[in-house]
Order: C-alpha cells, then structure tokens, then sequence
C-alpha cells in the first residue's frame, strides 16, 4: 500500500500528464499548474532538510530553474537539464532514519512494544531456567579450594583457644598436675591416656572445622557464580532480541524508504518536464548586432515566430554591405545578402603610415589613485570560546582519593543588527558547551557531564520608547549520547541528538532600556517537545504520549537577561526563563537559571564559576521507596555547578566595509 506522500505524487504525475490539455483550456489552470509543480521542486530541493540533492550541479540546476519561473530568465539552464533528464539516476535522496511516519510503517517495531517483548523474555527465562541448573566448571571450585582458608595440621588447639570448640569433661586436663598424679602409676597412665585421647580429639574437630569452611566458601562462590551467569544468559536474550529488532526496523524503513524515493524521484522528472516545456515556450532572447561604426539593429529570438530586421555591414573605409536577418528560433538566426549585391575586386592600395606617437601613454592618467576608507555596517560580530582542563593523578596516596581528568569546552557566538534610527533590531546568537570526566583514572570510563547546543534568533521592530514588538525562535538539544552512569553491559540511553529537542515560537514585547539587560514577555509561545530516535531513548520521559515522537502545547513565556561589570576584569551574567503551561497554568510551568561569573585573569586565561538551575515538568524521573521498588516518576529541580580555570579567547566588533574616495 502507497502511503499518504505516495498518494500524492501519484495525484502529480496525473496532473502533469494533462498539463498540455489544461494548459490549452484554461490559463488559470495553467497558473494552478505552474505553483504546484514549482512547490513539489522548492520541497525536495530547498526547504525540507531531510531530503539530499544526489549531485550538487543538479541542485544548482533547478534552484535556477525555480529562479527563472518566479523571477527573471536565466541561461544555459535547459540544456543542462535536458542532459539530466537523459542520464538514469536519482535527483534526491532520504536517508532510512529521516523517515517522519516511520511508527506507521508496517513492520517497524516501535519502543512500547519492544518494552513489552523484554518483559515477555524476562518472565519465561525465569520460569524456564533455574540458577541451581546452571552447571560450574571444576576450574572454579579448584581455585577457591586454594583461596579458601584452612588450619594447618598441628595447629588445631586454637580452635579451642578461639572458643570454637571445646573439650568435654573426661578430655580434661588441669594446667596444674598435682603432685599425687605423679606419684600414683595409675592416675597417671590415666593423664597419659587421656592426652593421647586429647590430640586424636583436636585432629578430628581441626579436620572437620576445615571441610565446612571449605563446604561453605565453595557453595558461596558456586552461588555467586550461577547468579552471575543467570542474568548474563538472560541479559545475552534481550541484547539479542534488541539487535534483531533494531536490524528489522532498519531494512523495514530502507525498503519504505526505497520505494517512497522512486516514487518522490519519478515525479520530480514530469514536473521537470512540464517547467522545462514551459519554460522553453515563453522563453525570450533579445539579441542585439552592432557593426564597425557603432550602428545597431535589435532582433526578439523567439520560438514559433519569424521576425525580420537589416544592418549594413561596414568596414573601415566605410564600404556597406546590407544583410537580412531572420529569427528562425530562440537559438538560431539565418543571414541573408540582399538582394542585387554586387561584388568587385578592390585592387591593391599602399597602406597609409601608422602613428606611433598614439602608443604613447598618457601619465595623466595616472594621477588619480584613490584613497580608501572605512564605513560601519549596522551589524556587530561577537564571539567567546574557552577551554578548561583539570587533570589529578593520584599513586600509593596514603590521605586517599581518587585520580581524574575532566575537560569542559564553551563556544558562544552572536551577530546582531541594530538599524541607525534604532527601530530595527536582529539579534542572533549561537551556544556550544561540552564537558567530559574520566573519574578513577585511566582504568575507568569517560562520562559526559556536559552537553548544549542552542540557536536563537530575535527580530524586533520599535513599538514605543524602550519597548519593541519582537518574535523569536529558540532551538536546543545536546550533541552526544547521555548514559545512566556507571554503564551496564546494556546501558540506558538518556538522551542523544536530537532526543530530546525543545523549539520556542515566541511572540511579545521586548524591553531593551541598555545594552546589558533585556526583559522579552511573550504571551503567545508555542512549544514543541521532540524525540527523533524513539528506539533508543523512551520519549514516555519527557511526557511524549507512547507511540508518539513529538507533542506542542501553548503558554507564557518570560526571558529575562542581565550583565554587569562588577570590576574592570570580574563581570556576572545571568539569564532567567519561565514557560507556564495554559492548559494547566496553576501547576505546570518550566525554569531555567543560569548564573556565569567570569574574571579575566590576563588576556588568554580566565576563570568561570556557572550555577544552572533547571526545573521542567516534562521531564520525568523515577521515584523509588524505602525498599528500593520504583513508584512512580515526577519532575525534579535539576542543579549544576561548574568552576573552571582555562584558556579563553573573544572577539566583538563592528562589520566594516571599504570604500575608495576618487
């Protein structure tokens, strides 16, 4: 089954396959015609970022073929795509991961229902499968036969010491033997007997107090070891199942992808057809023939029309000759000598003497060299970029503690326009940070613990004194990866690029009375929530209904943002903003606070000190109870800190542009 795009490509080729007819019946059908095909270019080539022009000479091709229907007539455009048409190939392509519909696609397993299969594997591998079955290789009893600890053969009467055994009353001996034991032979045959009986006693209880130990440590280790491959073999089962569905899900959306791309491909090649013939039938060339005295004659190239015009031909003694020239089509002219021309054979003449003080050259012409100045640009360029490095290493450090790397990188950009009267502003600015921490040394793993990427752009026009009517668009997500730290042999993705991403429609009253603080209230906002890769990360978490990608909702927003120079070397900088919900205002509203103090410590190396505060009801985190079982999720206010002391370069200057004074 075709999908809805599929469908209406189809319904394309149809109308590009009677635009000949409407064409010829009717000129505001023409026109209809004419905007849907140039729309179907525009959408593929220009404005939708999840389709790639295959060649890039291709794109420039259309791009000017778009050019000439909507603005003016171009060269060389049509030849160049009759070329292409010829050629076998494609003239954009979609990657398999770009796919917009790719939960409706037939075969494509989303996140929700992989959740569920998981469950389904966990509950019949612990039916199925017992830890006591799992069989242990002797190679492990042997070794902890060796770790185990043992009392050595002669050493067991610190059993008794110890109080681990102790002696029953006919094994008594007293630590004094009196004097009338060792006179009497019986009493002490008696003690002799007895000491006798004593040691075969100690052996006995040391032999015995051995094999339990050893009974004990062996099934502690076989314990630990079956519990150890049970859940291997069961996590091995859900990797397994992951891979697969992941594998199927990429060669299901591939094969969608494929035939939606033919399809996408094949009606881009008739509406190429239908904007070339149109193209090539309104098209006009006015070719303009000039001869030696500078006379000239214009002619309209045009296909389906024969036009006539005459110039004389001249030569350097003034000798005519006229030529008839026909329009046979746009491309294509015909010369024709008129008729009852002549000819004569000119007999030879001595040339006349040639003026070499004309080579000479004139230095006055050289007297006027110009001088250059510069002019300002309502335009002003800034930029701020830092890198930290905080690196400890730690060897037979007896106070304790741990070796660390931690490295964290801030690129801020901006270019702005202020009109001269003041009553147009554009600002545009632009945020990366990025920070990474190996906490442990070398040994352990690398863990983000920083990562933004934002892009603003705010137009404002005057309303009245300090005030301007402003519309923004705000866009931010992270770069990497985001994992549940430390790693499992599974690890939970948190976040990656693109999921989530947060984009603001704002449109209100921007208060500007400095350059240092502006207050933007904006009771019209829009914001959209957006999860690209659902398999990898659950978009549940940031309240994304299941089997969704994305969801809008309207609100307030407020921005507030303020510097100041405390000193001339120490400077804050705060930005603070709120987004409250309409649908529920009462309980549901969004924070972000940041708080960046900077001191300049010479001209390559600052110190930065950052409080973030971030509190979003979208976001969700699990909540646990006394015994450790989850309970639910419910947002939290989330807190970081950043110090950092590295090397930082900025810039912040006027755009100039050059002028010469003649």
């Amino acid at each position: 089954m075709f999908s809805e795009k599929g469908k209406i490509f189809l319904f394309i080729l149809f109308l590009t396959g009677f635009s000949k007819l409407l064409i010829a019946q009717n000129s505001s059908g023409e026109d209809e015609l004419l905007r849907q095909n140039i729309q179907v270019l525009r959408s593929y080539f220009i404005e939708n970022n999840n389709w790639h022009v295959v060649k890039k000479e291709v794109g420039t091709d259309v791009n000017a073929l778009l050019h000439f229907i909507e603005d003016q007539p171009i060269e060389d455009i049509l030849h160049n795509l009759n070329d292409t048409q010829r050629v076998a190939g494609n003239y954009v392509m979609r990657l398999p991961e770009n796919v917009e519909d790719s939960l409706s696609v037939p075969g494509y397993v989303p996140y929700a229902n992989q959740q569920m299969e998981v469950q389904i594997i966990e509950s019949e591998y612990l039916a199925s499968v017992k830890p006591e079955d799992i069989a242990v290789p002797p190679a492990i009893i042997r070794e902890a036969e060796k770790e185990v600890k043992q009392v050595p053969e002669g050493e067991g009467m610190t059993l008794f010491a110890d109080s681990v055994y102790t002696f029953p009353d006919e094994l008594y001996i007293p630590e004094v033997i009196p004097d009338s034991v060792l006179n009497s032979p019986d009493l002490f045959n008696d003690l002799v007997r007895r000491d006798s009986l004593r040691r075969e006693y100690i052996e006995q209880k040391r032999v015995f107090y051995n094999d339990s130990v050893k009974a004990d440590y062996i099934s502690k280790i076989v314990s630990v070891y079956r519990a150890e491959k049970y859940n291997e073999n069961l996590q091995y089962r859900i990797k397994r199942y992951k891979d697969e569905v992941k594998l199927s899900n990429y060669y299901t959306l591939k094969a969608y992808n494929d035939e939606v791309v033919a399809q996408v491909n094949d009606s881009i090649k008739a509406v190429l057809n239908v904007l070339m013939n149109y193209a090539d039938h309104i098209d006009t060339m006015n070719l303009s023939m000039v001869n030696l005295y500078g006379e000239s004659e214009n002619i309209l190239l045009e296909n389906g029309a024969e036009r006539y015009t005459r110039i004389w031909l001249k030569n350097e003694q003034n000798d005519s000759l006229a030529v008839m020239v026909k329009n046979t089509d746009k491309r294509t002219v015909q010369m024709l000598i008129d008729d009852g021309v002549t000819f004569s054979r000119f007999k030879e003449k001595q040339t006349k003497d040639f003026d070499f003080e004309s080579l000479k050259p004139d230095f006055n012409k050289f007297n006027g060299v110009g001088k250059s100045y510069e002019l300002e640009t309502p335009w002003n360029i800034a930029g701020d970029g830092s890198i930290g490095l905080t690196q400890t290493y730690l060897d037979n450090w007896k106070k304790g503690g741990k070796s660390s790397l931690a490295l964290l990188m801030v690129l801020k950009g901006s270019a702005n326009y202020s009109s001269k009267d003041g009553k147009v502003k554009w600002e545009n600015s632009a945020e990366f940070r990025n920070g990474w921490i190996r906490p442990g040394g070398d040994e352990s793993e690398l863990q983000k613990n920083d990562d933004k990427f934002e892009i603003t752009t705010r137009y404002g026009l005057s309303a009245f004194k300090k005030w301007y009517y402003s519309a923004e668009l705000n866009f931010n997500t992270q770069l990497f990866r985001g994992y549940n730290y430390p790693k499992a042999e599974n690890p939970e993705v948190l976040s990656a690029f693109l999921s989530p991403s947060k984009t603001y429609l704002k449109i209100g009253l921007d208060y500007k009375p400095s350059k240092n603080l502006s207050l933007f209230l904006s009771p019209l906002t829009m914001k959209n929530v957006y999860v690209r890769d659902t398999a990898l990360v659950d978009p549940t978490n940031f309240s994304i209904q299941e089997g969704r990608k994305a969801f809008w909702e309207p609100g307030l927003n407020a921005d507030l943002k303020y510097k100041v120079d405390i000193t001339d070397d120490i400077s804050y900088e705060t930005k603070y903003k709120m987004f409250i919900n309409y649908k529920d205002p009462l309980t549901k509203f969004d924070l972000n606070w940041e708080n960046n103090f900077k001191m300049q410590l010479n001209s390559y190396i600052d110190m930065r000190l950052m409080f973030h505060f971030i509190y979003d009801d979208d976001v969700k985190f699990p909540v646990y109870n006394a015994d450790g079982e989850k309970t639910g999720d419910k947002p939290k206010l989330q807190v970081k800190e950043f110090f950092t002391i590295g090397f930082s370069y900025k810039i912040n200057r006027k755009v100039m542009r050059t002028h010469r004074i003649r």
